[in-house]
């Protein structure tokens, strides 16, 4: 992996100085190298992970005519096979790079070539004759991008960090995205946190030519197309067939490589193919906290003896304070998922170990993994049942649910009250997307201060979830969710959180489960392979009997989280109390202090839980004094 930059105008010489120290200020992704390329109105600049072609990979890249230059950040898996296709058409190669296709690829097909990779990249790409930039991500969204257009200028780069060198580009927050941050605990693309910085989205690119720009998408995800086969099990050799294949190609490498293992369906099933694949003992990685409602270890010893690992633990303390400012630094925007501590760590140690490390994520959104999928299926199943009775009895049950919401309401109750409520009045694409919510429109209107009840404009998850519901298509509930999430929580959170934690330290993070062959693939299997009454990834789980031990396959999914509650309550309570309610927060235009000052009181003192809207609140603060007002820490 590695860090890009650049900046392309319409005649004025690029800033040779100020490319150098974007590029440098992204050092940590690509340690083992750095490269530029200064042409007539264009600058590109790249920092190296060495993975592949350790000796001649340098960049940026060109092809044989010096007419096409690149810069990406990534690997393209099948880079074999298109290397000889373009070899046997007369194209010269002057590396063993993964990535020269690209430039190849580029001359004979234009921007078309995109179709052709298979893998995670972000590239910048320079056609000298054209006089014309191209940016572009891969399909899933694994790798990032962001950009910023000028008069007669673009500059784009890996991180926000590096485009507000540019002394042109304003640290003025945009408050609707703050809004969206506040609702999706991140900042979606094309959005950033900054009125000038956008995002190139998964599976876009994006054209520049003479001060002009256009952006388009390349691909998505398909629940409309069908396979039709005979057998559940022929559905479950051609999972497996991909997924292997999958797996077998990420494991390419020149340098160490290892797995992450938390103990999941997901990863053990990467790890147990890894050993089938590798001639030696596959190297894991597991991370485990001192209280054991929040550790997975036991099952991750469980798979690593099963399948020989080389296997390495380590448990994370409540010293998060000790490493936030780094948190913060990496993540260029405030971020709210709190599992980006322990997916921090563990990149951390393994980066001791290895230099790629595969991993599971994607598992779930592919194949129906969540709880709140069949939770939503059967909840909408009981409106359903609901709206078919006589309107007196329906007003009845309903007026039951509502009660169900008050005080005093056995949890799993409140919940189910809450969605019957928000799925009656406001339907169910906005009872799903709600669940993935974190302040609430109705939280909002107290936690706003004057100034964001003005400006937000608010996230309007109703319209978002509508646009989304009808961007999945003529398919079923449960395909909708998870064409949901695949474009939102997954390339937004999920790969965001992987990226920043492996790249922080050197580490390239390859996701099996994410080859877009394969999501596509899934994607055309029926919804009840994924989801068969309250059995998940249920098609996966009719290869992994016998392969995976039992207590594996049996065991309750276990989100990847912390005790962040109960250490707000006591080792950092203490410190959450001087960040959120000092002076210098209570200042800000953003939030009405009283609502935060509550927040943690009843927080503190176990009245509720508000653990995750708190962290959320605790990151945008330390966020906002080391981007906005150049702290230090």
């Amino acid at each position: 992996m590695c860090a890009i930059c650049g900046v392309a105008t319409t005649g004025k010489p690029v800033d040779q100085n100020l490319l150098r120290q974007m590029t440098r200020l992204m050092s940590y992704r690509g340690p083992d190298d750095e490269g530029f390329y200064v042409g007539e109105a264009v600058g590109l600049g790249h920092r190296r992970l060495a993975i592949i072609d350790l000796e001649t990979g340098h960049q940026p890249l060109s092809n044989e005519e010096q007419t096409v230059f690149l810069v990406i950040n990534g690997e393209i898996y099948n880079y074999r096979h298109l290397r000889t296709e373009l070899e046997g058409r007369g194209h010269r190669f002057a590396t063993s790079s993964d990535s020269e296709v690209c430039v190849h690829l580029y001359e004979e097909k234009g921007v078309g070539f995109l179709t052709d990779l298979r893998g995670q990249f972000a590239l910048a790409l320079w056609d000298a004759r054209e006089k014309t930039l191209l940016l572009a991500r891969d399909r899933i969204g694994k790798k990032p991008l962001v950009y910023a257009e000028l008069p007669g200028e673009i500059v784009f780069a890996s991180e926000i960090k590096a485009i507000l060198l540019h002394p042109d580009i304003r640290r003025e927050i945009d408050p609707a995205s703050l809004d969206l941050f506040l609702t999706f605990q991140a900042v979606p693309s094309p959005h950033s946190i900054f009125k000038d910085i956008r995002k190139i989205p998964p599976a876009h690119y994006l054209v520049w030519r003479n001060g002009a720009s256009r952006i388009a998408r390349y691909w998505d995800v398909d629940f409309t197309r069908k396979l039709r086969l005979k057998t559940t099990a022929d559905y479950a050799e051609l999972l497996w067939t991909e997924l292997t294949e999958s797996v077998r190609l990420r494991m390419i490498s020149d340098v160490p490589l290892g797995a992450f293992l938390s103990g999941g369906i997901d990863s053990s099933t990467v790890v147990g193919i890894m050993s089938t694949l590798s001639p030696s003992p596959v190297k894991t990685f597991s991370i485990g906290f001192e209280e054991r409602d929040y550790t997975e270890l036991t099952y991750a010893r469980r798979v690593a003896e099963r399948f020989g690992a080389d296997h390495h633990e380590f448990i994370v303390r409540p010293d998060v304070i000790s490493i936030l400012p780094a948190l913060v630094w990496h993540y260029n925007e405030p971020f709210g998922d709190p599992s980006m501590v322990p997916t921090y760590y563990v990149a951390r140690e393994t980066r001791r170990h290895v230099t790629v490390a595969l991993n599971g994520d994607g598992g779930d959104e592919n194949l129906a993994g969540y709880t709140r999928y069949w939770q939503t299926l059967l909840m909408h199943r009981l409106l359903l049942t609901l709206r078919r009775m006589p309107a007196q009895m329906r007003r009845r049950l309903l007026a039951l649910f509502e009660e169900f919401r008050g005080p005093g309401s056995h949890g799993a109750l409140v919940r189910l009250g809450k969605w019957m409520h928000e799925a009656d009045t406001h339907g169910v694409p906005f009872a799903y997307l709600r669940r993935l919510v974190c302040f609430s429109d109705e939280y909002k209107k107290t936690l706003y201060g004057p100034a964001m009840k003005e400006q937000a404009g608010h996230a309007c998850v109703h319209r978002i979830s509508r646009c989304l519901w009808e961007q999945a298509g003529d398919v079923s509930l449960l395909e909708k969710m998870l064409f949901c999430d695949f474009r939102l929580y997954l390339p937004e959170v999920l790969t965001v959180k992987m990226d920043i934690a492996t790249m922080a330290h050197g580490l390239e993070a390859r996701s099996p489960f994410l080859d877009h062959r394969f999501v596509e693939t899934v994607a055309s299997f029926p919804a009840a392979l994924k989801l068969r009454g309250l059995t998940t990834k249920y098609v996966l789980k009719q290869k992994l009997r016998g392969f995976l031990p039992d207590a594996v396959l049996r065991r309750h999914k276990m989100g990847f989280g912390m005790p962040l509650g109960e250490w707000f309550r006591t080792g950092l309570s203490a410190y959450l109390a001087d960040i959120l309610l000092s002076d210098r927060a209570r200042r800000r235009p953003f939030f009405a202090h009283a609502t935060v000052r509550r927040m943690v009181e009843e927080h503190t003192s176990r009245r509720a839980d508000h653990s995750h809207r708190l962290w959320i609140l605790l990151n945008f603060e330390l966020w906002y004094r080391m981007f906005i007002e150049h702290e230090r820490f």
